[in-house]
């Protein structure tokens, strides 16, 4: 059986989508004044960020106890992923702030992760769905 249409390899990504968010967004929050200084981001970014990605950690968290009934949260996470990602370009190359490395660094992290997550996730559907589509038209 192939991983990405193993049963709980999608509830597994949402866990693992829930345990990076949880991990990023807890030290956004506890320690948002000494992460601004070295990353050069906005102190309220980090704050409204953190929050968000605490939150997202507690619907992806649930979602992933309730699978397989929750496909579609992992689509909306497929997205969701993909976004953050862009939203983490945007934040970077639009010249509205200008952070230093290490924001550089902690803002690709998390766009990087997003991609890896987002892609795992989309190919899990993917793969769910199709194994779902041929057990349906098998004798």
């Amino acid at each position: 059986m192939p991983m990405f249409s193993h049963a709980r390899f999608l509830p597994r990504t949402l866990w693992a989508d829930a345990i990076c968010c949880a991990a990023a967004g807890s030290v956004q929050l506890a320690f948002s004044q000494p992460l601004a200084v070295s990353t050069g981001l906005p102190q309220a970014l980090l704050l409204g960020t953190g929050c968000f990605l605490l939150a997202w950690a507690c619907v992806a968290g649930w979602g992933a106890c309730r699978m397989p009934r929750s496909r579609g949260l992992v689509a909306l996470a497929v997205f969701g992923n993909f976004g953050w990602a862009l939203a983490c370009g945007v934040v970077l190359y639009s010249g509205a702030l200008e952070p230093a490395p290490a924001g550089w660094a902690w803002v690709l992290g998390q766009a990087a992760i997003g991609v890896a997550l987002g892609d795992l996730q989309c190919a899990g559907l993917w793969r769910s769905r199709a194994s779902l589509a041929g057990s349906m038209t098998a004798p």
